[in-house]
C-alpha cells in the first residue's frame, strides 16, 4: 500500500517549520480578521455607520408616475400626514405607495427607499449597485448550498 505522501504527490516535511498550533493561530486570526473585513462591508458599516443609502436614480424619479386623486378616495401622505385633495397630483413608487411631489422628491434626493416600506429604488451610484448584486448573489448561493444540504439529508 502507497504512502500518504505517494498517494498526493508531497514530500514529508522535516519538522522544522511552525508547528500545529502556531498555524492555528494564524489560520483563526486570518478568519477573524477577514470576517471582520466583510462585516465592514454589511449594511450601514459599509456606508459610514449611520447613513442611509445612496440617493435614488435621477432618471427613475423623473419618471415615477403621477397619479390623480379622485373624490372617494380617503387617503394622505405618509410623509407629511396631510390628507390629498380631490384632483391633486401624487407620485407614485414601485411599490404602489404614493406621496405629495414636495414630500418624496426631496426624501429620493437623499436615500434610494420607499420610506414607507423601504423598497430600493436603483441609484446612479455604481459601487452601490455592485454591492447590491453581490449581496444578491451571496443571498442566492446560501439558499442553493441550503436546498442541497436539505435535499441530501431529508
Amino acid at each position: 500500500m502507497a504512502s500518504y505522501f505517494d498517494e498526493h504527490d508531497c514530500e514529508e516535511t522535516d519538522g522544522s517549520g511552525p508547528d500545529a498550533n502556531t498555524l492555528l493561530r494564524w489560520a483563526r486570526l486570518l478568519r477573524n480578521d477577514v470576517r471582520s473585513f466583510l462585516a465592514s462591508f454589511d449594511g450601514l458599516d459599509y456606508f459610514g455607520g449611520e447613513r442611509k443609502g445612496p440617493p435614488a436614480s435621477k432618471e427613475v424619479v423623473a419618471k415615477l408616475p403621477d397619479k390623480m386623486i379622485s373624490e372617494d378616495e380617503d387617503s394622505r401622505c405618509p410623509i407629511c400626514l396631510v390628507d390629498y385633495n380631490a384632483g391633486e397630483q401624487c407620485k407614485v413608487l414601485p411599490c404602489k405607495h404614493d406621496f405629495h411631489p414636495r414630500c418624496i422628491l426631496p426624501w429620493l434626493a437623499q436615500t434610494n427607499t420607499c420610506p414607507v416600506c423601504r423598497h430600493e429604488l436603483p441609484t446612479d451610484d455604481e459601487d452601490y449597485e455592485e454591492f447590491q448584486r453581490e449581496k444578491a448573489r451571496t443571498k442566492q448561493r446560501d439558499f442553493e448550498r441550503e436546498s442541497l444540504h436539505s435535499s441530501m439529508y431529508t
